[in-house]
C-alpha cells in the first residue's frame, strides 16, 4: 500500500526507540560539512514531508538514527524496503507494524547521494533520559547566602545619552589602554570614549566609520567589546568586534545555507598615527568575518592576556569569546557541538599580526591545541560554550569564562586548552536535549566521562540569576581576592574566590550610595539594570548600568 506523500519523500522507517546495539555506529560516516549540505538538500527534497528530529511524524523521529543502527542497513532499506520485508526482516516488519505502510524504494539514489545523506542525519542525536526537572524545579537545593559585606558607590562618569529610552547608553567594559593610566568605555551604538577627568570623550566613532555598522535590534549587537593592544603605546593598534547586517560582505566562517544569516560580526584592527592623541586618527582594516543567526550569542568579548609579557608565548594574542550565534535554539546543535572542527562556541586565539589564518589577515598560533590538525579549527582553545560574554585571568593566571546560560543554570568556566565546556547537550552539570525542550534537564548519563565534558567551576540555578555578567578581582578591602560578578538584568551581586580548586563558595554582596543601602535597580530607577563591570590601571574596579548610563566606583576599603 502506498500513500501520495510516501512517493514524495524518503521515508525512513527505522525505529529510533529500538534497544540501541552495544557496537558504536556511525563510526565510518563522514563529517565534511560539505557533504552535510549536500545530505540536508537532499533530506530536505526527499524526506521532511515524512520526518523530523523531535518526533515521530509519519515516519519515525530520525534523531540518533545513525548512532543506534548499523550504516549499511539504513542504505539497503533506502534502496529496497520491500526487499527487507520480504526477507522478514525484523526491524522492518516492526517499522510495518508501527506505522501501518510500506514506503516505496529509491534505487535512484547513489551511494554517494546516500553517504550524504547519512552524514546530514549523522548531526543529530538523541538523549533518551529520564526527566530530572524544569526551571521551576530545585536543581541546586543549596541556595547563596548574604555575606552582609557592603561596599560604598561614589558617582564617576555619565556617559552621553545615545537614545531617548532606556538604556540610555549600551556600554559593555571599560578597561586603561595598557600601561597608561587612560580609561577607555564603549557605547555599542557610537564607538569609543575616553574618560578624561571622568568626563567622556569622544575617540572614535565606529558607527561613522562603517556606516554599515547596526546597533539594532537588541541588547547584542553594536560595537560589543573592544581590546588594545599591550604595545598600543608604541604601535598604535587597537581592536574592535561590532556588527552588520547578514550579507554585507562575504563571511570567513558561517553555516549551513538553510539557515538565514542575520547578522555579521566583524573584528577590525586599527592603527593610530598617533598613539597618544586623544581623538583617533589613523588607518584601518578588517581581520575577521563571521556570520550570525541571530542578534545574540555573538562576539562579547576581545581581550589580551594582561599577565603576558613580552616573549611569553601568548603575547600579542588577540583572544575572542565567541557564542552558538542562536543555531542551537534553530535546532542545528551540531554547529555548536563541532568537536573542534568549527569556530562556533567557542574561545578562539588568533594572532593579528599573521597570515594563515582563513582570510590571509591573520595568524593562527601554534600554541593553539588545534592548531595544524586537519578537519579542526586552529583558532580554537576551547569550545562548548552557549554564551561565552566575559574571558579574564585570575591573579595565579588561570583563564576563565562566564557563559551564560538558557533557561536553568549559569556558570563560571576555568579554561583548560582542548577541552569541551559541554554545549549544547550540557547545561552546568546537567544533560540538555538540543532537540527537545529547552527548559528541560536531564541526569548525567551513567557513561558521561567518556563523552570527556568539563564541567563549571561555579553553577548558579535561574532563581538565583538568569544573565551572568562576569567582573573583576577585588585588590583590597573586605573581598580582597574576591572576583565580584553579577547579574545582567537584576543587578544583584556576587563574589567569590575562584582560586579555590573546585566548586568555590559563592555569596551575595551590596552597595551603599550617599549613605543609604539601596539595590542596583533603586540606584538606576529601573527594573533592568543592565549590569556592567570596569577597571582602571591601579585595579580600582567599578560598576555600571545601561539603564541610566552611568559609571560608579566601587570604594573597597
Amino acid at each position: 500500500m502506498k500513500n501520495a506523500l510516501f512517493v514524495s519523500s524518503v521515508c525512513f522507517f527505522l525505529i529510533f526507540s529500538c534497544t540501541p546495539e552495544k557496537q558504536e555506529f556511525g563510526r565510518e560516516i563522514s563529517t565534511d560539512a560539505n557533504q552535510i549540505l549536500i545530505g540536508k538538500a537532499l533530506f530536505e527534497k526527499h524526506c521532511s514531508t515524512c520526518h523530523n528530529f523531535n518526533e515521530d511524524a509519519i515516519g519515525p523521529n530520525l534523531s540518533g538514527l545513525t548512532r543506534q543502527i548499523e550504516t549499511e542497513w539504513i542504505k539497503e532499506f533506502i534502496k529496497n524496503p520491500a526487499k527487507a520485508i520480504e526477507s522478514k526482516d525484523q526491524r522492518a516488519l516492526e517499522l510495518l507494524a508501527k506505522f501501518k505502510s510500506q514506503m516505496p524504494g529509491f534505487p535512484d539514489l547513489t551511494e554517494q547521494d546516500l553517504d550524504a545523506i547519512l552524514s546530514y542525519l549523522h548531526t543529530f542525536e538523541t538523549l533518551p533520559l529520564e526527566i530530572v526537572g524544569d526551571t521551576t524545579s530545585n536543581l541546586i537545593p543549596e541556595k547563596i547566602q548574604d555575606s552582609g559585606i557592603r561596599l560604598r558607590l561614589e558617582f564617576f562618569a555619565q556617559l552621553p545619552a545615545s537614545d531617548g529610552v532606556s538604556p540610555l547608553a549600551k556600554m559593555t567594559k571599560m578597561e586603561a589602554i595598557p600601561g597608561t593610566q587612560r580609561l577607555m568605555i564603549n557605547d555599542q551604538r557610537i564607538g569609543l570614549y575616553e574618560l578624561v577627568d571622568q568626563n567622556p570623550v569622544l575617540y572614535l566613532s565606529v558607527v561613522n566609520a562603517r556606516p554599515d555598522m547596526v546597533s539594532k535590534p537588541g541588547w547584542a549587537t553594536g560595537v560589543g567589546s573592544f581590546a588594545f593592544h599591550p604595545e598600543f603605546q608604541t604601535n598604535g593598534l587597537f581592536y574592535t568586534a561590532h556588527t552588520e547586517p547578514g550579507g554585507t560582505q562575504k563571511s570567513d566562517f558561517g553555516f549551513t545555507d538553510s539557515l538565514s544569516v542575520f547578522m555579521q560580526w566583524v573584528v577590525t584592527e586599527w592603527k593610530a598615527e598617533n598613539p597618544a592623541a586623544t581623538v583617533f586618527k589613523g588607518t584601518d582594516r578588517e581581520i575577521l568575518r563571521i556570520d550570525n543567526a541571530s542578534q545574540a550569542h555573538g562576539m562579547q568579548e576581545l581581550t589580551f592576556n594582561p599577565n603576558s609579557k613580552k616573549g611569553d608565548p601568548d603575547f600579542g594574542l588577540l583572544y575572542i569569546g565567541y557564542g552558538d550565534g542562536g543555531t542551537a535554539e534553530k535546532r542545528f546543535a551540531a554547529i555548536s557541538n563541532h568537536k573542534g572542527a568549527g569556530i562556533y562556541s567557542s574561545i578562539l586565539r588568533i594572532d593579528p599580526a599573521g597570515k594563515d589564518g582563513v582570510n590571509g589577515k591573520y595568524g593562527i598560533p601554534k600554541i593553539n591545541p588545534f592548531a595544524g590538525i586537519p578537519g579542526k579549527a586552529g583558532e580554537i582553545i576551547a569550545y562548548g560554550f552557549r554564551n561565552p560574554n566575559r574571558v579574564f585571568w585570575d591573579a595565579k593566571g588561570n583563564l576563565h569564562a562566564t557563559d551564560i546560560g538558557q533557561h536553568s543554570i549559569e556558570e563560571i568556566n576555568r579554561i583548560e586548552e582542548g577541552k569541551f565546556y559541554g554545549w549544547p547537550v550540557r547545561e552546568g552539570t546537567f544533560t540538555i536535549n538540543p532537540f527537545g525542550s529547552f527548559r528541560t534537564l536531564y541526569p548525567l548519563p551513567a557513561d558521561d566521562k567518556k563523552f570527556g565534558i568539563t564541567y563549571p567551576l561555579v553553577q548558579l540555578e535561574h532563581d538565583e540569576t538568569v544573565a551572568i555578567i562576569g567582573g573583576y578581582t577585588i585588590p583590597d578591602g573586605p573581598l580582597k581576592g574576591k572576583f565580584v560578578f553579577g547579574d545582567i538584568p537584576s543587578g544583584r551581586l556576587f563574589f567569590a574566590d575562584l582560586s579555590e580548586s573546585s566548586q568555590p563558595t559563592v555569596q551575595t554582596w551590596g552597595i551603599t550610595y550617599q549613605g543609604k543601602e539601596m539595590s542596583l535597580k533603586e540606584l538606576c530607577g529601573c527594573d533592568r539594570v543592565d549590569l556592567k563591570f570596569g577597571l582602571d590601571h591601579a585595579g580600582q574596579v567599578y560598576i555600571m548600568s545601561k539603564a541610566d548610563g552611568k559609571v560608579y566606583k566601587i570604594k573597597h576599603n
